[in-house]
């Protein structure tokens, strides 16, 4: 049987995201990211659907509009407040903090602007208002074991996430 990625099988690959607009490298996966296709949605529906019927060592480029996975940007989510007001842990942009709402809701806001006096934090998905583009590089496909089809991805005495939680992009 060839192996190609179908339903109930164990994909490795790398990625790399590329904003379309600019051309500028958003992110890069260069350790190999392991799933179980049709078991687990981490990389979404788009990118899941194109690697479908693929082979090891395909390189598969797929256009992704964020505001169809994330919405449009939701400028209510952007704070801007006095930087004596922020604690000095949070002071460096990239930073994220986390944040819980009125009625329960956690929210992670990323530092995206700081000056002498103002510190901005943006709860928005970073790609969210972007087109990207994935690039994937499928690295290797097998049966997967029972274990991984029912968390949807490795299984492994290094696994320390709660395989109930579903990455975005």
């Amino acid at each position: 049987m060839s192996e190609i990625v179908r339903d109930d099988r164990f994909v490795e690959l790398t990625y790399t995201v590329t904003d379309a607009k600019s051309g500028h490298v958003l992110s890069t996966v260069e350790f190999p990211l392991g799933y179980v296709h049709g078991r687990n949605a981490v990389l979404g529906k788009p990118v899941h659907e194109e690697l479908a019927g693929k082979s090891v060592g395909d390189v598969i480029e797929v256009p992704i509009d964020c505001n169809e996975i994330y919405g449009p940007r939701d400028e209510s989510l952007v704070f801007t407040d006095n930087i004596e007001n922020v604690p000095e842990d949070y002071r460096e942009l990239g930073t994220t903090i986390t944040m819980e709402g009125e009625k329960g809701d956690v929210r992670n806001f990323l530092v995206t602007r700081m000056d002498d006096n103002t510190l901005t934090v943006d709860g928005n998905n970073p790609l969210c208002g972007r087109n990207v583009v994935f690039t994937l590089k499928i690295l290797a496909i097998r049966d997967a074991t029972e274990e991984e089809i029912e968390i949807g991805g490795a299984v492994g005495p290094e696994d320390d996430i709660d395989p109930a939680l579903k990455m975005p992009i």
